[in-house]
């Protein structure tokens, strides 16, 4: 993976992430009866929802929703293949814990992305 990850800017990531976090939040607010009945009790929920809704479409597709319409995917940094489901937990464990999907290497990779050997590239 040599140019790849420096493709997807900073920007591109963060609207990917806020598109997952917000149909995450939308989904808990409906289920809940409305933004208006949302409490801090549901912030968990919505955690475990978005990391549970990044996992899943990571190992099954290779991108979550947000990533898949701004027109990226995550791969393996070795050869650009495919992650493992084991990859795609180990990097959403890690990207939950925001200061790791913010900090970044030479190669544009935050530590999530070193940890499980995976990088976002654009499709």
């Amino acid at each position: 993976m040599d140019s790849k990850a420096r493709d997807v800017s900073l920007g591109r990531r963060l609207a990917a992430i806020t598109l997952d976090w917000m149909a995450c939040y939308a989904i808990v607010a409906a289920l809940s009866g409305g933004l208006g009945q949302m409490g801090p009790r549901q912030s968990p929920i919505i955690l475990a929802l978005f990391f549970m809704e990044v996992w899943v479409l990571t190992s099954l597709i290779g991108a979550s929703l947000g990533q898949k319409i701004f027109g990226m995917r995550v791969v393996r940094f070795s050869d650009g293949a495919s992650v493992s489901p084991m990859q795609a937990l180990i990097r959403t464990l890690f990207l939950v814990l925001v200061v790791t999907a913010v900090t970044y290497d030479e190669n544009g990779r935050g530590i999530h992305e070193r940890i499980s050997g995976t990088v976002l590239a654009r499709v």
